[in-house]
């Protein structure tokens, strides 16, 4: 080595002139860092290039992540878009009261779709009272679509849950019928997207699309995100059907011959009581939910959900129909 660059060497790396200051004070930047940046640029995306978008918060652990990240993308402003939830009416309570009240926390605006709502219409029809309503958000979601004209419809849905959903681009074109088309979507080289719309139509949006369950876990973590408590380990009555520990509530009764057992769960997904089911677990804090999804080997849906549980609920067909 000559003797400037020995001295070189030694110099302090403000004053080296090869680049090596900008290395020096440069932070790395985790993988987290990467999903964040690439969420928010989609989510200003939506924002530049969409007339009237709204973002689906349902009070579940994705769409709280996608509110840290609208709240890093446009505060100390508004949102953008308002929020939109559609309520089936069997939502567990403690995630509805957790809804309200991150809502009333930000001071956004928050406009309920109603299951409800669309039965009494008429729009929505169910064989028997206890049916699932999971599949008839559809209706509902359309129909709040139509009815505030939005062209976009940002949601917190990832690759990784369900192997429809991989089929998923980042901005997922619907025809005038709310319809997704698998064979008809649009390509997405070097992060260009195109919202392009006509009447009727819309696009539905994913900005956490490459994240795991493990990335949403770890954001939680990072950011000290409170999620609702039944994400944590709780006891509670279930049975045990189909390979899955099915809560007991009045919606879901044990059937005859089924033994009810009192354990310690948690749910890894939330939504309609109806069809969603929790996991064994002793995980109390979001360290200890981190290190048992990382050693898991099921899917989220996959251990969770019992309308996936059969061919003729798919998540495809449905997603066909209008399903988020």
């Amino acid at each position: 080595m000559s003797a400037l660059a020995v001295a070189r060497e030694n110099l302090d790396p403000r004053f080296r002139g090869d680049g090596s200051a900008r290395r020096a004070l440069r932070p790395s930047r985790s993988h987290l860092d990467w999903l964040e940046s690439e969420a928010i640029f989609i989510l200003r995306e939506v924002a530049g290039e969409c007339a009237n978008p709204a973002l689906l918060f349902s009070g579940g652990k994705d769409s709280l992540v996608l509110l840290r990240l609208a709240e890093k993308a446009f505060r100390p402003g508004r949102f953008p878009f308002p929020l939109l939830h559609i309520d089936t009416g069997h939502n567990f309570s403690e995630v509805i009261a957790f809804r309200d009240a991150r809502v009333r926390e930000l001071g956004e605006r928050l406009l309920v779709g109603s299951v409800e709502d669309s039965l009494r219409r008429g729009t929505v029809r169910l064989r028997s009272p206890t049916e699932s309503r999971n599949a008839a958000q559809s209706v509902t979601l359309l129909e709040a679509i139509a009815a505030h004209g939005f062209d976009a419809a940002i949601g917190g849905a990832r690759r990784d849950e369900e192997k429809a959903r991989a089929k998923e681009r980042v901005f997922s074109f619907r025809d005038a019928f709310g319809q997704w088309n698998t064979r008809d979507q649009r390509p997405e080289l070097w992060n260009l997207y195109n919202p392009r719309v006509g009447r009727g139509e819309h696009v539905r949006v994913f900005p956490i699309s490459n994240w795991t369950e493990l990335d949403v876990w770890q954001y939680i973590a990072r950011e000290r995100l409170a999620v609702p408590t039944i994400y944590f380990a709780h006891r509670r009555e279930i049975v045990r059907r189909s390979g899955l520990l099915v809560p007991v509530t009045p919606l879901t009764p044990p059937r005859e011959g089924e033994t009810v057992e009192r354990i310690s769960v948690r749910f890894r997904t939330v939504g309609d009581i109806s069809c969603t089911c929790p996991v064994a677990s002793g995980a109390t804090t979001v360290e200890a939910i981190i290190a048992e999804t990382t050693a898991t080997t099921v899917t989220e849906r996959g251990a969770t959900r019992m309308d996936d549980q059969t061919s003729d609920a798919s998540m495809e067909r449905r997603k066909r129909e209008g399903y988020f």
